[in-house]
């Protein structure tokens, strides 16, 4: 149901990890597992450290975009940092979801660092059984 159109993605994924974490100005992918359960597609992106009013999710047609921020930390004037890991900057994911999805009935919920999206299967995509109407004569083809 999500639709890959990219496929030089993983050779920028591996890019990023080599030449370090995404700026402001130019953002970061952040990590994702995308999975069925029942009736739904979940996608779950990692961004811990991130306080939840600094992530923002848009869907315009079928792209998904989640873009969060993680800000530095504020520090008391006497203190000096020893080791500094923890990427900070903006970090993003576009997703290209499919036309059986229904994107009017997205939720997100954030917890423990991790945005989970839960994405409902459109009425029309599901399987249904179609019946067989019995007639109540023959057709005849002429011609």
């Amino acid at each position: 149901m999500l639709m890959r159109t990219d496929p030089f993605r993983e050779l920028d994924r591996l890019a990023q990890h080599l030449m370090g974490p995404g700026t402001w100005s130019k953002p970061s992918a952040m990590p994702m597992d995308a999975y069925r359960e029942g009736d739904e597609y979940v996608v779950a992106l990692d961004i811990a450290g991130v306080t939840a009013d600094a992530i923002d999710i848009d869907v315009e047609r079928n792209m998904l975009t989640v873009k969060a921020e993680r800000r530095p930390a504020a520090k008391a004037d006497d203190v000096q940092m020893e080791l500094s890991e923890r990427p900070l900057g903006v970090f993003s994911r576009q997703i290209v979801l499919a036309d059986t999805l229904d994107i009017e009935h997205i939720r997100a919920d954030y917890d423990a660092g991790v945005l989970t999206l839960r994405i409902p299967i459109a009425e029309r995509a599901k399987p249904r059984k179609i019946s067989i109407g019995v007639g109540s004569g023959r057709a005849e083809i002429s011609g």
